[in-house]
């Protein structure tokens, strides 16, 4: 069951009569306008980054650009772009093991959207039979969830991923985490670092809320043979498992 929850925060006890059924009640109301309140909160501060265009003075620098993402370029990767309809919308960044899918999303000016799409990520993916754990790892608040696939020899399986999202000026950035860095977060600290210092370039022209921001392939991308059949990671396009992505060229960067 998804739930949202503190760490060391307390289990709540069930209620004994109907005085404290009622007393629950009126707090599951207040918990709802608490709730609201944190959706609609404005970005948070990002010293660590990930990056907008107007803080960093050489985006390019040691990093691939995507046009609307520049992505740091780290040895031995591979960087995947994905496609949805004409347009390349998300780079998945495969590192041994691991992955990590980087996608940018317009956003209000003055609201973050990252408690709301967390929400609909876990909707989705409970409704398939999914399981959902909110935590706080090393990035905020992230989402940990065992995701229901077909495997390759047609019976049913289970897929480890972990959602990680930030909010910046105009844009959110949300990464999924697979493969061993999932399974065990503390192998994913060079993917952690991608997401963090990646650069997002929003770009002036308008955009309504959660609109993709559409990326480009480098003007010198060396392109690979798809010869590997894309991890069943992503769903729509904040990872709820309805609309998928379709695989597209593959880039070799080695720094």
């Amino acid at each position: 069951m998804f739930g949202r929850r503190k760490k060391n925060e307390a289990p709540v006890e069930p209620a004994g009569d109907a005085a404290l059924a009622d007393e629950t009640a009126a707090g599951a109301d207040d918990g709802d306008d608490a709730t609201e309140q944190r959706l609609n909160l404005p970005p948070a501060p990002r010293p660590d980054g990930p990056w907008d265009a107007s803080e960093v003075k050489e985006p390019g620098e040691g990093r691939v650009d995507l046009g609307g993402l520049f992505v740091p370029g780290v040895e031995g990767m591979e960087l995947r772009v994905e496609v949805a309809g004409d347009a390349i919308v998300a780079a998945t960044v495969v590192l041994q093991d691991s992955a990590v899918q980087l996608q940018a999303f317009a956003a209000p000016r003055n609201e973050g959207i990252w408690g709301e799409v967390r929400e609909e990520i876990a909707a989705g993916i409970t409704q398939q039979g999914g399981v959902i754990d909110e935590v706080e790892g090393p990035l905020g608040w992230e989402l940990r969830a065992q995701v229901p696939v077909q495997l390759p020899d047609g019976t049913n399986g289970v897929q480890v991923v972990r959602f990680i999202g930030v909010d910046g000026p105009r844009w959110f950035l949300r990464g999924v985490i697979s493969g061993q860095g999932a399974v065990q977060p503390q192998a994913a600290g060079v993917l952690e670092h991608i997401f963090r210092d990646t650069v997002v370039i929003r770009g002036d022209a308008p955009m309504a809320p959660r609109d993709p921001i559409v990326l480009k392939l480098p003007d010198d991308a060396q392109m690979v043979p798809d010869g590997v059949q894309q991890d069943a990671a992503e769903g729509s396009r904040f990872g709820g498992g309805v609309e998928r992505l379709e695989r597209g060229p593959e880039i070799t960067e080695i720094r």
